[in-house]
């Protein structure tokens, strides 16, 4: 059962913001912090953990970052920086109160690229990881969003949606109507996208342009923002925290580079769902919180 949701107070450079969380179940032992994806979505899609979370009896939080959906949007550029989330990430944790004895934190797409820099810096305070559907490089993720579309598009398909793409004519109807049937249903969630679930489509609809173009850029085919030079391959030897890093056969990040990823962290574990792609969560619900409770049986 949620308790009240309620709103933590986040301090920055440019003045103190509130940010939105809800808890969810009661587990002294498992605690568990959600990161959307984005940067700029929502915790909404992250509704498709709550049956198998309250099932297995976590306690866990959802949570919109700052300048998401249900917490303060401020328009100001310079707050949408990797190191200030960072920061805002372990103001959170601080107020739940949350501790090495408990804390799991779990980030998915950009909220997984968001949990490795936040172990990078706050690996004291973590219990356990989870890394889903993110690369340890964004350099490596654009070059193989390429690849996938190439191999994975018919050849007319793939030439004109990388036309749109080269003259940025994402507002051209016909981007979407290319993108939907040949890449989001194949990469995104293979589900047939008019009958993505409404908690998916909500975090779709609801991100926060703001963010997401000076972050990630406006592309689908590579990071064009301030992430674009992101990488810590080399630096996930240095974590020491157990980690499951989990993603889809079908993912829009290399299931390779995943695997790759685990043998680097020093107490990594990978999952390949089959069937699954970005939203495995929402493709590949069974096999992805199967590896999700075998992880945390074992911390």
């Amino acid at each position: 059962m949620a308790e009240k949701a309620h709103y933590i107070d986040v301090q920055t450079s440019k003045g103190t913001f509130k940010v939105w969380v809800e808890k969810h179940g009661d587990n002294p032992d498992c605690k568990i912090l959600l990161l959307h994806g984005g940067p700029g979505s929502s915790h909404d899609y992250m509704k498709l953990c709550e049956p198998y979370f309250d099932k297995a009896g976590y306690e866990f939080y959802y949570y919109d970052q700052l300048g998401s959906h249900r917490s303060d949007k401020p328009k100001d550029d310079s707050l949408w920086e990797l190191p200030r989330f960072v920061d805002e990430v372990e103001q959170v944790r601080l107020a739940l109160g949350l501790d090495k004895t408990n804390f799991i934190l779990m980030g998915q797409s950009w909220g997984g690229l968001l949990a490795m820099e936040y172990a990078i810096h706050h690996q004291a305070a973590l219990k356990g990881m989870i890394i889903s559907n993110m690369m340890s490089s964004v350099p490596a993720y654009g070059a193989y969003s390429k690849v996938l579309a190439e191999s994975s598009m018919p050849d007319d398909v793939y030439k004109e949606i990388m036309q749109l793409d080269a003259a940025e004519d994402y507002e051209n109807p016909r981007f979407m109507e290319l993108l939907i049937p040949n890449y989001y249903e194949k990469h995104v969630m293979r589900i047939p996208f008019d009958s993505w679930p409404e908690c998916v489509m909500d975090a779709f609809n609801r991100i926060n342009h703001d963010i997401y173009i000076p972050m990630q850029g406006p592309s689908e085919f590579g990071v064009k923002g301030k992430l674009a030079d992101w990488d810590r391959s080399q630096d996930l030897k240095d974590i020491q925290t157990p980690t499951l890093v989990i993603g889809g056969e079908h993912d829009t990040m290399d299931p390779k580079h995943l695997a790759w990823m685990a043998e680097q962290l020093p107490h990594g574990v990978h999952k390949e769902c089959k069937g699954g792609s970005h939203i495995t969560m929402g493709d590949a619900p069974e096999s992805y919180f199967k590896a999700i409770n075998d992880f945390l049986s074992h911390l």
